[in-house]
């Protein structure tokens, strides 16, 4: 019987476990996807504990206490952090198979020193642990980041945002690490939802001239993406309950986009015209400006519509969302390739029955000159699991070209999350050293080294022109 998580962890071959010693373990980080405050990370933010740095926030770990009875109260109300932090502690030992019980014995291991078990016996002994240990001078954020070894940080930002502390970090050269900021204009393609009107009048203060007609969204969105890139910006991203296409001309669009400014009722319909219009825009400015492009659909939000008034979005209750998106993906990126404006772009999908479809479609509008112009984005949220991981490598490999990949990412709000890239590069060497040992591929070291070290840092570095 294997120890648990020893050095070998997910390793089951000697070839896998030179791969991941060899060229995945001490390659640099680059996270080019999450959800980090970039405040935090100039004003070097320090933590008490960890319910500070662990469960505040952190909707993977309320979903696990929401899944064994615990009262909201320990959750997202009112209860003492001690006592929030014992809930989580006695509801982990049952997530066996859950990667939840894998990140956070690697975090404990990496960050704190833990080479235990955290259950709700050793909450308190994990806690005092923790205290002390925050309160070293390499655990602040910035400390945690370097130490993680991290080279690029893309946040995510929203159009109307200052970037002020984007602007800071750019100036501050003592920190070293990049982070840059990425452009998230969900909330203006969201014609349809409550608080679209009061967002655009935001974006009109912001952008300095009134926004009456969708020409003029365009305008105010096009300068905004200037904004982000005087700030460094390398990509975009684009969270989207179903993929979109339903073109329109520019008089029917025009009527959709008056009637929704001045109150009324918008149709599923023509806020897909709308979005599809939009997103054809952002598409083709993003391409003239070298950005990556990000696709992430098929997710169901906020089904439970009681805890959605009691505590508003992303608190832990979406779901992969039932939509039938093929058409319409295929739809866009057909509109984006003939007209010549389809930027490098990554497409995720909340549904892992997509993935054979993803790997088909990218192989449809590959560009000249890119290795991968298209990609199939890393297993995400749900599916960021072994199981997920495990299934949309196979299927890349089988599909596509596995080498290409541009590999992980945390997207994550948790400054210790860092260590999900080191599960995925676990699992990557796993399957890739099973293959040379199975007489699948050669044991051809400068090949493999070559393979694993894009797939972990080379290929993204070049992905999203960082070198």
């Amino acid at each position: 019987m294997k120890p648990f998580m020893n050095e070998d962890f997910l390793l089951s071959t000697e070839t896998a476990k030179k791969l991941y010693h060899g060229f995945a373990a001490d390659a640099p980080i680059i996270d080019y996807h999450c959800h980090v405050s970039p405040r935090e990370i100039y004003e070097d933010k320090r933590f008490e504990d960890l319910f500070e740095v662990w469960l505040s926030g952190d909707h993977y770990k309320w979903r696990i206490m929401r899944s064994n009875g615990v009262d909201e109260r320990y959750i997202t109300g009112d209860a003492p952090k001690r006592e929030k932090f014992q809930k989580f502690a006695e509801a982990l030992p049952k997530a066996i198979g859950n990667p939840m019980y894998h990140w956070c014995h690697l975090e404990l291991k990496k960050y704190f020193g833990y080479e235990g078990t955290l259950n709700g016996d050793t909450a308190e002994e994990v806690w005092q642990l923790a205290r002390k240990k925050l309160a070293e001078a390499d655990m602040s954020a910035r400390g945690i980041i370097k130490q993680s070894n991290v080279r690029f940080i893309g946040t995510t930002d929203d159009p109307v945002d200052s970037l002020e502390w984007h602007k800071k970090l750019m100036e501050d050269k003592s920190f070293g690490v990049t982070v840059a900021p990425t452009f998230r204009p969900d909330k203006a393609l969201n014609i349809e939802k409550a608080g679209w009107r009061e967002y655009i009048a935001t974006l009109s203060s912001v952008w300095g001239k009134e926004i009456d007609t969708l020409a003029k969204l365009k305008a105010a969105l096009g300068d905004r993406m200037d904004h982000f890139e005087a700030c460094g910006c390398k990509a975009s991203d684009h969270g989207l309950d179903c993929a979109v296409y339903s073109p329109a001309d520019g008089d029917e669009l025009e009527k959709i986009f008056a009637k929704a400014l001045a109150g009324g009722c918008v149709s599923m319909e023509d806020s897909e015209k709308i979005k599809t219009e939009l997103l054809l825009f952002c598409a083709a400015e993003y391409a003239k400006r070298g950005w990556v492009m990000q696709l992430h659909y098929n997710c169901l939000r906020n089904p439970n519509s009681v805890m959605f008034k009691r505590l508003g979005p992303d608190t832990g209750f979406d779901v992969i969302g039932p939509a039938e998106s093929k058409l319409q993906l295929t739809g866009l990126l057909d509109r984006l390739f003939a007209e010549d404006c389809l930027p490098r772009t990554i497409i995720y999908s909340l549904d892992a029955s997509d993935n054979a479809f993803i790997d088909t479609v990218i192989g449809a509008f590959q560009g000249t000159g890119v290795c991968g112009k298209i990609q199939h984005g890393s297993a995400w949220w749900f599916n960021d699991n072994k199981t997920g991981m495990q299934e949309q490598l196979i299927s890349l490999a089988n599909l596509s070209l596995l080498g290409n990949f541009v590999g992980m990412l945390t997207d994550s709000r948790s400054f210790l999350s860092y260590t999900r890239h080191e599960y995925f590069r676990r699992i990557l060497c796993e399957l890739m050293g099973g293959w040379v040992e199975n007489g699948e591929y050669p044991n051809d070291e400068k090949a493999l080294e070559n393979i694993v070290r894009g797939i972990c840092h080379d290929n993204a570095a070049a992905y999203f022109r960082l070198d």
